[in-house]
């Protein structure tokens, strides 16, 4: 048996987890089964609802570069981060959990195996729900003989959908510096009634009870205050939910205000009054209370003092005379607005300047004597009587109006803003705070003013490229107004916030107020539409394109420019600028058509753009659009537009002036004698005395349904071009079209043969100088001239029998051509040969003339064609050196002339086909064999025939034997 190694397991928390907003939660991940270090390395990633394919990496224990963009700056400051629980083992943190964290999480570890072997990856799915539990006790301050009884109520409520329990208990610090708190019943998630160890006892004997009274309310009980239990008392309650690896998870937590319970001892000689200066002041005025105690030799012990307003703890001296204060508290007495100091051994000061509405109430100190000035346990405590302090209210209230005269503005447009205070004699300063579309950031600040007139610009503000110089100006003592001067975009609309803050008599306060302001992007809903009247315009006429734009604002009262561009027809593809008009009318001329610019008319109105072309040209024809580019208002048309917008497309059909050609249709014949030139006609009925024509001649081979054959064609400038079947030397010289008059043309052919036995036709273009180039109007065609040929009854006899031949390659073949019976003794007799079938795909291979001369209609097989004539009836070709390219079908013609017209010229008698022999070549042998080796199933078949041949004669003598032997 081999060695195998475990399969690689990664295991994550099983989902899907319930977690709330803003907790901090941990998601644990493992691996097992690997090979390599014992440190493993992990990646978390996470694949979002809106895009539950696309995976967004989050950490990595071992790439710094590992997160995606929207997770580094929380990776960075370990508000996300992973801890290494052990080696192959981690804890995903997420420190303050959000809305947009929900998703299926993936935890991967990177290979350490020799080979890919089991599962690197695991998912588990995290959803994020709002946190809805609360806890709260009404902060306040009791004071309660020994043995006397108290009550102390805390509301605990959540609305969580999902099925949650909630576990309640009760907190006691004793002393004011002491941070650890000591439970004191707690009613669990499991519905267990669990005292802390200090309270056991007093909860076995029925002391200290805690109930549950309706849905939300839990009471704590103590039947007898011990003076111990004096201190600070809070509740704290936990929401906990079942994950499914069925264990329960504390979710949620929330700890209510601090209650104080004072617990005195009536035999004690410490006694507690309080007395104030005034108890009926005016905001801006100064509250002085004094706290006296009264205790035998007070010199030599030690007190600590509570200040309280509404049984509220403002501040407190301990027993060394060091001020300790409220957060809020503690603010003014850094501005000075506060004070609290021992005066005395007896006389404890609390001062507060500039008193305002919401220090007024009930106040009232409490005193505790501890042992030593650092013992946190009291020996006694004693509250004074409450006195109350009212403080009127003096008139500040600032009445805030903000407007704008610009609500709706489309960008590049000035933003023009007011807030004007009203009801303020003292100095105020002014800040203009924006606060985007759709919130979707911090409240970004504009402008500021201080009291003096200092103005200073926000940083966002302070380009004044951009938006311009920003003006923030003092109308009047209590009006200011926000200028700015050039929007940018739709991200400059939303809500403008006026910030008044108001000085007086060393103190502040401040209003605000805000309008709200729409600006709507010059790209937004802009459209190019281009129309024409017309479509089809006549050559000579007139035509106009109107290009229409439209927005979602007042277009006319932006910077636009209009471009033209054109594709001719037929269509390269690419379309060519016409001509481009800038809004202050400048315009920039293409050079691809610069015909254009002497026959358009631009026009513009408020919203379009007009493009008339004079006297069209087939040269117009093609297809239009525009293109409309607009900039800010405030922007100088130059640089990068803000927006810009394409046309849809327009053709135009320039209709060129209507042809009157006709050419005659009539079908006619023509016979000729072979040898003889002949022409065939062609004729003008009707046309136009300013037109110039193009002819193209056409062959129709028989038999009659064949594909016609352009023999040549001449231009319109008398230029000719043959086609391709007549594009040979021998044939060109053959034909030639010739005008004989202002309406007939001929096609002339000279030394007419047997092969030129078909029908011809010919097709007339007209063609009219239009002002810039030659355009064709139309065309005719003519009827079907028949040529045939007249011969005298003579015949030549030659062998019609069809045959094959094979030969291989590299050898030579002689392919038969034998006159049969004699010809006339006055005549010459040439022959020519073919290879090939049909009339369209036969070609000449040499020609024996009537003078003996051998003419090689294929120069490349002059040196392999051999014409040996060993009688004078027999024209058989040797073709030597045979090429696996010969192989096809062969036939020869033999021709009879005479001389005639007393010896002036040559006249065809007669002519004769031979029959057709098919050729058809065999490789050599080494091309066999090498075909056959090259072949595996045909080389075993070879090799094995003699075994087959051996096996099949023995099974035949055996058969014989047993059959016919006996």
């Amino acid at each position: 048996t081999g060695l195998s190694h475990a399969q690689r397991v990664v295991t994550v928390q099983e989902g899907p987890l319930y977690r709330t907003k803003g907790s901090h939660i941990t998601l644990w991940c493992r691996v097992s089964g690997y090979q390599g270090p014992a440190e493993q390395n992990f990646q978390w990633s996470i694949y979002l609802p809106s895009a539950p394919e696309r995976e967004v990496q989050i950490v990595s224990t071992i790439d710094p570069s590992f997160p995606y963009a929207v997770y580094t700056q929380r990776v960075h400051s370990r508000g996300i981060y992973v801890e290494r629980v052990q080696g192959d083992a981690v804890l995903l943190h997420i420190t303050d959990l959000q809305d947009r964290d929900a998703g299926e999480y993936e935890c991967h570890t990177p290979n350490t195996d020799e080979k890919y072997f089991g599962s690197y990856s695991a998912k588990t799915k995290l959803l994020v729900i709002a946190d809805t539990l609360s806890a709260s006790m009404a902060p306040q301050v009791l004071t309660r003989a020994e043995g006397e009884a108290v009550e102390l109520t805390c509301e605990v409520s959540k609305s969580t959908i999902q099925h949650t329990h909630l576990s309640v208990g009760w907190y006691h610090l004793q002393g004011a510096g002491e941070s650890h708190a000591e439970e004191v019943l707690t009613l669990s998630k499991d519905f267990i009634l669990r005292p802390g160890p200090s309270y056991t006892q007093r909860f076995l004997a029925g002391d200290i009870r805690l109930n549950k009274v309706g849905n939300t309310t839990y009471k704590l009980s103590i039947g007898g205050v011990e003076h111990s239990d004096q201190g600070q008392l809070y509740c704290e309650a936990a929401e906990w939910i079942a994950d499914p690896d069925e264990t329960w998870k504390d979710i949620s937590h929330k700890q209510t205000e601090r209650m104080l319970l004072l617990v005195t001892n009536q035999g004690r000689d410490l006694s507690v009054d309080i007395a104030a200066a005034a108890s009926s002041l005016s905001e801006g005025d100064t509250l002085k209370l004094n706290c006296l105690v009264g205790a035998q030799k007070s010199s030599s012990r030690h007190f600590q003092v509570l200040w309280l307003l509404n049984r509220v703890e403002v501040a407190r001296v301990d027993p060394h005379g060091v001020l300790i204060l409220k957060e809020e508290y503690e603010k003014r007495a850094k501005l000075g607005q506060l004070q609290a100091f021992k005066q005395s051994d007896t006389v404890y000061v609390l001062t507060i300047y500039k008193v305002g509405l919401k220090d007024k109430g009930m106040y009232s100190c409490s005193v505790s004597e501890v042992k030593t000035p650092g013992d946190f346990h009291s020996i006694q405590t004693n509250l004074s009587s409450g006195i109350q302090v009212d403080v009127k209210s003096t008139e500040r209230r600032v009445h805030l109006s903000v407007s704008t005269s610009t609500p709706q503005v489309t960008a590049g447009d000035a933003l023009i803003l007011l807030c004007e205070a009203q009801g303020v004699a003292s100095p105020v300063s002014v800040q203009w705070w924006h606060l985007p579309p759709q919130h979707t950031g911090p409240r970004v600040l504009v402008a500021a003013m201080e009291q003096d007139g200092t103005l200073s610009l926000g940083s966002t503000y302070q380009d004044g490229g951009m938006r311009g110089s920003l003006r923030l100006e003092k109308s009047s003592s209590v009006t200011f107004t926000l200028v700015i001067p050039n929007t940018l975009d739709e991200g400059d609309g939303g809500q403008y916030v006026c910030e008044v803050t108001v000085w007086s008599q060393g103190q502040s306060w401040t209003e605000e107020g805000e309008t709200a302001v729409t600006v709507t992007s010059v790209g937004l809903g802009l459209h190019a539409t281009l129309r024409s009247r017309i479509v089809t315009v006549r050559y000579g006429q007139s035509f106009e394109l109107d290009c229409q734009v439209s927005a979602s604002y007042t277009i006319e009262e932006v910077p636009m420019s209009v471009e033209w561009f054109f594709q001719p027809s037929p269509s390269t593809g690419l379309y060519q600028k016409l001509v481009q008009v800038f809004p202050n009318g400048t315009m920039s001329w293409g050079t691809a058509q610069p015909h254009f610019q002497r026959k358009v008319q631009l026009m513009k109105a408020a919203t379009s753009f007009r493009l008339h072309i004079h006297n069209a040209l087939a040269a117009n024809e093609g297809t239009y659009r525009c293109e409309v580019k607009v900039w800010r208002r405030n922007a100088l048309p130059q640089g990068q537009p803000a927006a810009t917008t394409t046309s849809n497309a327009v053709g135009i059909k320039i209709l060129l002036p209507e042809s009157k050609l006709q050419v005659a249709t009539e079908e006619s014949s023509v016979e000729v004698a072979g040898g003889a030139d002949t022409a065939i006609g062609c004729r003008i009925t009707f046309a136009q005395n300013n037109s110039q024509f193009a002819i193209a001649w056409y062959f129709v081979p028989p038999p009659a349904g064949a594909t016609p054959l352009q023999i040549l064609r001449a231009d319109y400038r008398s230029v000719l071009e043959y086609g391709a079947k007549f594009s040979f030397p021998e044939l060109k010289s053959r034909f030639l079209s010739q005008r004989v008059s202002s309406d007939v043309f001929w096609l002339r052919i000279f030394s007419a043969n047997p092969q030129d036995q078909g029908r011809y036709y010919c097709v007339v273009e007209e063609w009219r100088w239009l002002v810039d180039s030659w355009y064709k109007l139309g065309e005719g065609t003519s009827g079907r001239t028949t040529l045939e040929f007249k011969l005298p009854e003579h015949q030549l006899q030659l062998e019609k029998a069809n045959s094959s031949i094979s030969v291989k390659e590299g050898e030579e073949v002689t392919l038969r051509c034998l006159l049969q019976g004699a010809h006339l003794s006055a005549t010459h007799l040439s022959a020519t040969w073919f290879r090939g079938e049909g009339s369209a795909h036969v070609r000449p291979l040499l020609t024996l003339h009537r003078d003996g001369a051998i003419e090689y209609r294929q120069e490349s097989l002059a040196g392999r064609l051999h014409l040996r004539r060993p009688a004078a009836g027999d024209f058989s070709l040797t073709l030597r050196s045979v090429e696996e390219g010969d192989a096809g079908v062969y036939h020869c013609q033999v021709q009879e002339w005479q001389l005639q017209c007393e010896g002036k010229s040559w006249t065809l008698q007669a002519f004769a086909n031979s029959g057709y022999t098919q050729l058809t070549t065999i490789p050599p042998e080494s091309t066999v064999l090498s075909r056959i080796c090259s072949s595996p199933s045909l080389l075993n078949f070879i090799l094995y025939l003699p075994l087959v041949l051996i096996l099949l004669l023995t099974l035949g003598v055996f058969c014989w034997y047993f059959k016919c032997g006996k």
